[in-house]
């Protein structure tokens, strides 16, 4: 199967080409230049603007996928209340293009996001697709208009929860927490990390199992259908930072940042993956696992530097 992988250079992106070229399958990949060649051996490369929609028919005519997936788009939650017609245009209009472009040529699995069910009571957890949409950030209306889009166009929509693993950026909360150990750890700086709210609780997914959520999709989801890749656990923030400080051996302070606290933070979300389950996937390695990962990958990239 030949896939394009939308957003590829991104941290999802990287992970799921480099599953489907093990997997066998053929992986074109769209960067924003293209001189801009930073994806996994084995995966071609294209400039793809989708916010062109004649760039999006160019690069399908040209490709010609037999299964698209659209991971391009804006992901920073704090950046979208000050950038939220960017986000639309990125993230909504984007994925129109790309949907509509696609139409019935190939497959399409949309990657939404678990922030389109916004702030949810303790007694609807975990969370099938069937709860309702009630986005609370630019970002998470952005994610949950698109999906309207997708679906109408028979698109399959995966609703990832928080994906964890080696190359994330640091805009998110555990790879900030890992970046500012490593900084400690090669500099010798003062123990000292800064953290926002520790007691918020997340399903928190191996980037592994994520991808390999997106490639049974990719192969047996139903067009018009949405899939939750979650774990169906809900671990606090703070747990997973104590498994991070574990995996670094380091002493630390903790410092609460202002900076770090978002007004509109969800205290607990933990999703239903019996839907996805239902095609074969499993959720097979665990938090701990998804931490040192993230970890190593970036203790492992600054001893290489």
């Amino acid at each position: 199967m030949h896939v394009l992988v939308t957003g590829a250079q991104g941290f999802v992106g990287q992970h799921l080409a480099r599953q489907l070229l093990a997997s066998g399958d053929e992986v074109t990949g769209t960067v924003f230049d293209s001189a801009e060649q930073d994806l996994p051996r084995g995966a071609k490369s294209v400039a793809l603007n989708v916010e062109d929609r004649d760039d999006v028919n160019r690069v399908l005519e040209q490709v010609a996928p037999d299964a698209i997936v659209h991971l391009a788009g804006l992901s920073d939650v704090a950046a979208s209340w000050t950038a939220m017609d960017r986000y639309f245009q990125v993230n909504v209009l984007g994925t129109e293009n790309v949907v509509r472009c696609a139409a019935e040529s190939c497959r399409v699995v949309f990657a939404s996001s678990a922030e389109v069910y916004g702030r949810v009571k303790t007694d609807q957890l975990p969370l099938t697709e069937d709860a309702p949409m009630m986005p609370t950030t630019p970002y998470a209306m952005s994610k949950a208009a698109a999906e309207r889009i997708a679906l109408e166009a028979g698109a399959i929509v995966a609703r990832s929860f928080n994906l964890i693993g080696a190359g994330q950026s640091p805009r998110f909360a555990l790879p900030s927490f890992a970046q500012q150990l490593a900084t400690i750890q090669r500099e010798g700086t003062q123990a000292v990390l800064r953290v926002g709210n520790l007691t918020a609780r997340r399903d928190l997914v191996h980037v592994q199992d994520g991808v390999e959520g997106y490639q049974t999709l990719v192969r047996n989801g139903v067009r018009g259908e949405v899939y939750n890749i979650a774990s169906g656990r809900a671990t606090q923030i703070q747990s997973a930072l104590d498994m991070l400080l574990d995996a670094s051996g380091l002493q630390v302070r903790l410092e609460q940042d202002p900076e770090r606290m978002r007004p509109s933070d969800v205290p607990v979300m933990c999703g239903d993956p019996s839907r996805l389950q239902s095609l074969g996937w499993q959720c097979r390695r665990g938090v701990e696992e998804a931490v040192k990962g993230l970890w190593e990958g970036l203790a492992g990239a600054t001893a290489a530097g």
